[in-house]
């Protein structure tokens, strides 16, 4: 995930998580709303109540890797809020790859 691919402005933040669909999984949370933008844009939270700094950057070092791998999965006209839960810190690279493919394909599915 390239830094302009990335959603950094506290505003744009706080609108699509208050105002974006929600998708849960068992480790992430997936917040996206519509936007005007030709490519989707990525924002990565994590709670310090999950971890350390290490910690906390380990498992967002895997989830941009994750987003890389599976960049078709997502819809190029939308911002994406990607929150890391608390049991993500057991969860192996395959089960959190996993977790984010089955939230994207039920949200293709609905539609």
């Amino acid at each position: 995930m390239k830094r302009y691919e990335m959603v950094k402005k506290h505003e744009e933040f706080s609108e699509i998580i208050n105002t974006g669909i929600k998708l849960k999984g068992k480790y992430l949370l997936i917040f996206y709303k519509n936007k005007t933008y030709t490519k989707p844009n990525f924002g990565l939270a994590i709670s310090k109540k999950v971890g350390n700094a290490v910690l906390r950057n380990k498992l967002k070092r895997r989830l941009r890797n994750i987003i890389d791998n599976n960049r078709l999965l997502f819809k190029n006209n939308k911002n994406y809020i990607i929150m890391i839960k608390k049991e993500a810190t057991l969860a192996s690279y395959k089960e959190l790859e996993n977790d984010l493919i089955n939230l994207l394909r039920k949200d293709n599915n609905e539609k």
